[in-house]
């Protein structure tokens, strides 16, 4: 894989394969989490006099829809970094072409939405040859995306140079080292509601964690596989880990599941909240967080624990009744500092730690969430797997 600090920009037109996939609302960006994560590296290529080309995909328009316009990220980019940072409202094209002729060095230019291009989606080699003849170079920063097989994620690279960028090398490197070479115990959390997306990711953190907690939709849906307790509706997700189920060993004692959790009824009535064990689960209930029992349980180990791999919240935190297990824990990981290395990933578990203010107390949020899953579970990521192709 070529390294960027190895090669003399300056003057050079770098096209950056970012991911500024941020919730915007009323035309202003309400969480710029991921565009600060990606300012050292705009910092290092304006240090050494590059042109700096931006791309990335926003939410998921049909067509061009200028509700996902990127033009308010390019207007809070401009904001963080205090230099210069233009817009144009389109991705390819002789206009696009004109406006980078006009760049000085250490200019940024953001481009449109290239989601407003059906072609980025279909990995189309024709729209990939259209971006690439924008760059000298390309730089691939968008680990968050690094799973999809898109014309900006793999195509780009099979025309120009490719270099990964300093986020997706921190990335790898954080990950990997969490991976194969952590201080133990390692305690991985797996929770959310993505549930088929984890299952392979799960057999992963089993064979290298020296503990694994569930929780959230995941650890439910392994409970009812199971037949630890039944309910009257079942969703396609949860029919379907019915098949994969046997794969997970359920009895394995570095698996924790809970053992109690906070109920509320399947078609959510607002009032309704009971706590108790997972075995007297009546069957129009469902288990919206893990209770106090729980709680205590993975506190305990958790206490021990020297690296913390986490990635989705332990229950339905966005209603303040069904908070307190996400809660709890994410305080409890914060407050051990440098008792332990802690890597948090996916957006709603950043999302969680964000509402509480308390994201600076942990080592690494990763900017992945199906991306961190996916290099979790050892599979490897097209976007990663393209930087070796050679040019």
């Amino acid at each position: 894989m070529n390294n960027i600090r190895n090669k003399n920009i300056k003057g050079v037109r770098a096209l950056v394969r970012c991911d500024l996939n941020v919730p915007i609302r009323n035309g202003k960006v309400c969480d710029d989490f991921r565009i600060k994560k990606f300012i050292p590296t705009i910092n290092y290529l304006r240090e050494k006099e590059a042109k700096i080309i931006l791309i990335t995909h926003l939410g998921q328009p049909d067509g061009r829809d200028l509700n996902y316009s990127v033009r308010p990220i390019a207007k809070r980019l401009w904001e963080l970094i205090q230099g210069k940072v233009g817009f144009i409202n389109d991705t390819i094209g002789s206009k696009v072409e004109r406006e980078i002729e006009t760049m000085s060095n250490g200019d940024v230019l953001v481009l449109e939405n290239l989601r407003f291009y059906k072609e980025e989606e279909q990995n189309d080699n024709d729209f990939s040859k259209k971006l690439a003849q924008l760059g000298d170079i390309f730089i691939q920063d968008a680990f968050g995306a690094c799973h999809r097989n898109h014309s900006s994620i793999v195509g780009i690279n099979k025309h120009i140079p490719s270099f990964p960028g300093l986020l997706l090398e921190e990335e790898i490197r954080i990950l990997s080292d969490a991976l194969v070479s952590p201080e133990r115990p390692l305690v991985s959390i797996i929770g959310g509601f993505k549930v088929s997306t984890k299952i392979k990711v799960i057999k992963s953190l089993l064979e290298k964690s020296d503990y694994l907690l569930l929780g959230g939709k995941v650890a439910n849906s392994l409970l009812l596989s199971k037949g630890i307790y039944v309910k009257d509706f079942l969703t396609e997700e949860e029919e379907e880990l019915m098949d994969v189920s046997n794969e997970i060993e359920l009895f394995n004692p570095r698996l924790q599941l809970p053992a109690d959790g906070v109920m509320g009824l399947v078609n959510f009535d607002e009032e309704y909240m009971r706590v108790g064990s997972i075995g007297n689960i009546r069957r129009e209930e469902d288990v919206f967080d893990i209770g106090p029992e729980t709680i205590e349980k993975y506190k305990s180990i958790l206490r021990e624990a020297k690296t913390i791999i986490w990635n989705g919240p332990l229950g339905y935190f966005e209603k303040d009744k069904f908070s307190k297990g996400t809660e709890e824990i994410a305080k409890m990981i914060g407050q051990m500092n440098s008792e332990v290395f802690s890597i948090v990933g996916g957006g709603e578990t950043v999302e969680a730690i964000q509402k509480l203010g308390i994201e600076n107390q942990f080592d690494h949020i990763s900017t992945g969430g199906g991306a961190m899953l996916d290099f979790i579970a050892g599979k490897d990521l097209p976007g990663i797997i393209a930087l070796e192709y050679e040019n």
